[in-house]
């Protein structure tokens, strides 16, 4: 919520659009804790407190609301890498497409596309809570457990997400980080020899916290959710018969815990990375602090 905050009074020296991105990337990971951590994780481990949940028939559509969200929070990481790509390496789209009306369409779109996707788990899952730290928080049906069609389904939602962002977040960091430093060596060379003795480069030193930012999102996105993809195609396999290694149980939770992690550490990268994201935050905290003492 204080990411939220800082990021919309704007004063980040951030351009519109990118922090069009943040803002929907820490609303979207707002709605993760609320729905999976809270509701589902919180649930699971306080069953005997939470056990009217079995008699509620709202699981699917929860399921359906906990992995839109889930999957708004990662496209949306991939739409603000790729505006960052162009802002960075493609200039001459830069003034068409690095806009804050572009960013809201763009993020809409795919609001629209992954709600429509998800709700095929509405048909998948039962309404009744499984209630269990299982990567399937709803009973499904042994019918739909070992199917083959959904199971075919299921791959694609794995596929989309995370698989496809991970190919797509390291080529276009790869080709921003190249343009970066192929750039960066011409405009050196210039300066070497048209002054020696002139201060530090602003706009080289602009596109290193650029890298820096660039790399500490998407690489902490990646990092984090390897795990839970890893372990989500493995169940998914043993359940249609073709188990061919074995991974401990505890490869499941330590992935849980890694992809709830990565809703939570944003705040700290932009913390750590950005001077002015710092700035904003002393204030809020000091201007918060003035304000109960009074």
């Amino acid at each position: 919520m204080v990411t939220i905050l800082i990021l919309y009074r704007g004063k980040c020296a951030l351009s519109k659009s990118a922090a069009r991105y943040l803002i929907a990337m820490a609303v979207a990971d707002l709605l993760i804790i609320f729905f999976d951590l809270i509701w589902r994780h919180i649930a699971s481990v306080y069953r005997l407190e939470f056990s009217f949940l079995l008699y509620i028939p709202v699981c699917n559509i929860h399921a359906v609301v906990l992995y839109t969200v889930t999957d708004y929070s990662v496209w949306f990481t991939v739409g603000f890498t790729f505006d960052r790509y162009i802002a960075i390496c493609v200039q001459k789209l830069k003034t068409k497409y690095c806009m804050e009306k572009t960013a809201t369409v763009v993020l809409a779109t795919i609001a629209l596309l992954f709600s429509l996707k998800n709700t095929f788990w509405y048909f998948m899952f039962t309404s009744r809570y499984e209630l269990a730290s299982l990567s399937w928080l709803c009973y499904i049906t042994t019918s739909v457990a070992q199917s083959e069609v959904w199971g075919a389904i299921e791959f694609v939602h794995y596929i989309l997400t995370p698989c496809i962002p991970f190919v797509v977040i390291l080529l276009f960091n790869a080709l921003t980080v190249r343009y970066i430093l192929v750039t960066n060596r011409a405009r050196s060379r210039l300066r070497s020899h048209g002054c020696r003795e002139c201060p530090s480069d602003p706009e080289m030193d602009s596109r290193r916290k650029s890298i820096i930012i660039l790399y500490a999102i998407s690489g902490n996105f990646i990092l984090l959710w390897a795990v839970s993809m890893i372990h989500n195609i493995y169940w998914r396999m043993v359940y249609l018969g073709y188990e061919t290694v074995y991974l401990p149980v505890h490869v499941r939770e330590v992935g849980f815990m890694l992809q709830l992690l990565s809703c939570c550490t944003n705040t700290a990268i932009y913390a750590i990375t950005q001077r002015k994201f710092r700035e904003e935050l002393k204030y809020l905290f000091s201007f918060s602090f003035i304000t109960n003492k009074k």
